[in-house]
């Protein structure tokens, strides 16, 4: 069989990779339970239509399709799609599930998303992400707004990441804006908005005239709007001095403090929230709070999470379900993290100890050692072969296991099956240090993911 060709675009993880994964996976997974949001998974597929009605991704959308349609292929088989997020499959399972479940309902969702890109550092046609969300009937508390974020907040500042910062707008603020401006197509000026950070802004106010139906200098209007950044509350004053009024704008702007408010007590030097009137979020399901999570020294990945408040993402024609959440894209923050040397593992396989062979004749005892050590929990495996012992060190080394385990026949511990028959140590093959041990007490330090220098 010739050597296979890679796939750009789907990433496979080596296994110390994995473990870094695995660990921020757990970290964070953690923290939302902490919170009491309940995890689930959702299926892979979606209907098109469902999936394309967001905003513009239907063009990198994998349709599913049998190779060979027999007759028992349906309609609905040919229609349908991989969902490129998780936030419009959670809709769907929330309507379905709705008489299942208890509102507000606060979920976590860890799974693979599809997404038919060119390839490029941080962005992938298979990837990772984690989402949090609360979802109401009817009517949700703006409270929770500020919930998910300190959630968010919180849990990202658990993991060892380059400084995060969280850039917080309110969809509200910007749409009073522009109607109090008098733009008439605020839909199109809130995609086009949202382009700043890829177009330059004579670029972007000249696509605000011509496809938003912008005058020039409501264009370059809604451009002040967008270059504040603050910190703290004084936005509200610098909006204000913009001179615009509307009551939908003064909404958001109560919205936006309150986050910013809310969220003081749990920002850090790690993770950081500010408020950046550029943010619009794309996609139009958006209504409220909205946000993109950027990281410091990786500027060129753009953001590696975003979210906000949708107040008609999901309705079955007589109930709607508003919600709000955060999502965090685990492979698009890792892998180039990873791939600098910035993150490892602090081993890349789950044993923590190697029992090394005397002779074959010790096996016996070494699968005893091995026993006990897993009976509370520590990872090992006995050496393959009882070769040197500074070969099977030499094997520990290359497997990236840390602690050789040696027992030894004492002449005076009575039989060799009993209790005191052997004396033990333990060395930790990275210092050279090596002590005495009992495999009924001892415990090494548990694997993490740590960042690298």
């Amino acid at each position: 069989m010739p050597k296979p060709t890679p796939l750009s675009g789907f990433p496979e993880l080596l296994p110390a990779q994995r473990v870094v994964e695995r660990e921020v996976i757990a970290t964070l997974s953690r923290v939302f339970e902490l919170h009491g949001f309940a995890n689930i998974e959702t299926r892979v597929v979606e209907p098109l239509d469902v999936l394309a009605k967001g905003g513009e991704i239907d063009k990198e959308i994998y349709v599913l399709q049998r190779l060979q349609a027999g007759p028992d292929q349906t309609a609905a088989d040919a229609t349908l799609g991989m969902h490129f997020d998780l936030t419009v499959p959670f809709s769907r399972y929330v309507l379905e599930n709705s008489g299942h479940l208890e509102f507000p309902f606060r979920r976590f969702q860890v799974q693979p998303a599809w997404r038919g890109e060119r390839p490029q550092e941080g962005r992938y046609r298979q990837f990772t992400q984690a989402d949090i969300d609360i979802v109401g009937r009817d009517e949700l508390g703006f409270h929770h707004d500020v919930e998910v974020v300190r959630v968010m907040v919180e849990a990202l500042g658990a993991l060892p990441l380059p400084p995060l910062t969280f850039c917080v707008n309110n969809r509200k603020l910007i749409q009073g804006f522009y109607r109090g401006l008098g733009i008439e197509d605020v839909t199109t000026a809130i995609r086009v908005i949202d382009k700043l950070d890829k177009l330059p802004a004579e670029v972007v106010a000249a696509q605000l005239v011509e496809q938003a139906g912008a005058t020039e200098e409501q264009a370059q209007r809604c451009l002040e709007l967008a270059t504040i950044r603050v910190a703290d509350t004084s936005f509200v004053e610098r909006v204000r001095a913009l001179g615009v009024t509307d009551e939908l704008l003064e909404t958001g702007l109560a919205e936006l403090a309150a986050v910013v408010e809310g969220c003081a007590d749990v920002v850090s030097d790690r993770v950081s929230v500010e408020v950046d009137l550029r943010i619009a979020r794309g996609l139009d399901y958006y209504t409220g709070t909205v946000l993109e999570i950027f990281m410091a020294g990786y500027e060129r990945l753009k953001s590696v999470g975003g979210g906000g408040r949708y107040d008609a993402l999901a309705s079955d024609g007589r109930t709607t379900y508003p919600g709000v959440g955060v999502s965090f894209g685990v492979s698009r923050t890792l892998l180039p993290l990873m791939a600098d040397g910035v993150l490892a593992g602090s081993r890349p396989v789950p044993s923590a100890v190697l029992v090394a062979l005397t002779d074959e004749e010790s096996r016996p005892a070494a699968q005893r050692v091995a026993t006990a050590l897993r009976a509370r929990g520590v990872a090992c495996e006995v050496a393959p072969t009882p070769a040197k012992f500074g070969k099977q060190i030499r094997f520990a080394e290359r497997r990236g296991i840390p602690y050789v385990w040696f027992s030894r026949r004492d002449p005076d511990g009575g039989e060799p099956d009993a209790a005191g028959a052997l004396t033990h140590e333990v060395k930790d093959i990275r210092s050279g240090e090596q002590v005495a041990a009992d495999p009924a007490t001892w415990t090494p330090p548990p694997r993490t993911c740590e960042r690298g220098s």
